[in-house]
């Protein structure tokens, strides 16, 4: 079977990340055939360092190029719907770093488009396709912490002075960039239910973003999430799922190697990265690269693991939350 060809937008620190968890998979599998940056020059050091063979200076040459079967999207947060929509346009299947938009507006206008042209379309929200997920799924399917009544995650660290995350005209906010990862921890661990009530609380930074969030998802049944998200502190960054029998614990839940359960201690080691990670334990972010390939290989246009549904259900519960924090983006105004 012939390799899957990957064409890289942006040079930045996750598509380094990326190309490095690449490397950890087989080379008759995954191929990194093109990279495009907003400056050539970016696109050819990048290019140089992974050894990959061509380099563009604008991301419509990229999509020019025939011989993709996938693009992988690692620009900023801004930049991810007109990309996307570039690139579908070109009948490129897209692999979109999450948030795959800064609005719901938007994801439904990528998803809709993708829908149309009939092409693999996917956010890359790579804990859903980290084995240890897999774990959590199987242990609260068997029972063994009987009806899960409670989910908690927090998600923080300080870097207020990160510029994508600080201004709103980047996108910026601990929202869409860390709130994320409980908010799709929790939808996942209620089966994609849709919550009866969303309660959010939070204050906004000096640059008019939100700093620190909490949102509180009540479900059917006196079930809840009660998630945290910051951009100036560092929070203890684990998830527990509770139950009336038991409950887990899961350390780093945004890429996990562990799950803490009541029969032991589940490991799931990540392999060695060869070149330096910007990121925790990225070289997991090869379980979503294996789920694209398959994905493509079968014809699927949205996996399942990750589905459109998912995403958007998602991006509306970011958008609440956002909406009573007071965080009004450009792209809201439209």
């Amino acid at each position: 079977m012939a390799p899957t060809r990957w064409g890289f937008i942006s040079a930045g620190k996750i598509s380094n990340d990326f190309k490095v968890a690449l490397d950890t998979l087989p080379k008759d599998e995954h191929q990194v055939v093109a990279v495009a940056a907003r400056s050539l020059e970016s696109a050819q050091k990048f290019a140089k360092t992974h050894n990959i063979p061509t380099a563009y200076g604008s991301y419509a040459e990229l999509a020019a190029q025939k011989d993709i079967d996938v693009v992988y999207i690692g620009s900023i947060h801004t930049q991810h719907a007109p990309v996307t929509t570039m690139m579908l346009q070109a009948g490129k299947p897209v692999l979109c770093e999450k948030p795959m938009a800064v609005n719901s507006r938007e994801a439904r206008q990528m998803i809709g488009l993708a829908k149309e042209k009939g092409i693999f379309f996917m956010e890359a929200v790579w804990s859903r396709f980290f084995p240890a997920y897999k774990k959590i799924r199987e242990i609260i399917d068997s029972g063994a912490v009987g009806e899960v009544k409670v989910v908690t995650a927090c998600f923080g660290f300080n870097v207020v002075g990160v510029p994508r995350l600080a201004e709103r005209s980047l996108g910026g906010g601990s929202l869409l960039d860390l709130g994320i990862y409980p908010i799709q921890f929790a939808t996942m661990v209620f089966g994609g239910e849709e919550p009866q009530d969303i309660t959010t609380s939070g204050h906004l930074s000096e640059g008019g973003v939100d700093e620190t969030v909490t949102v509180v998802l009540k479900y059917s049944g006196n079930r809840m999430a009660t998630l945290l998200c910051s951009m100036s502190a560092n929070v203890p960054n684990e998830a527990y799922v509770c139950g009336t029998k038991a409950s887990l614990k899961i350390p780093t839940f945004w890429c996990p190697t562990e799950v803490i359960a009541p029969d032991g201690t589940h490991e799931f080691p990540l392999p060695p990265p060869e070149k330096p990670l910007n990121f925790n334990n990225s070289t997991g972010m090869r379980f979503e690269a294996m789920e694209v390939r398959r994905c493509l290989q079968e014809g699927l246009k949205e996996s399942p693991l990750m589905t459109h549904a998912m995403s958007l259900q998602i991006a509306g519960i970011l958008d609440r939350a956002r909406k009573e924090v007071g965080v009004v983006y450009d792209q809201d105004k439209e």
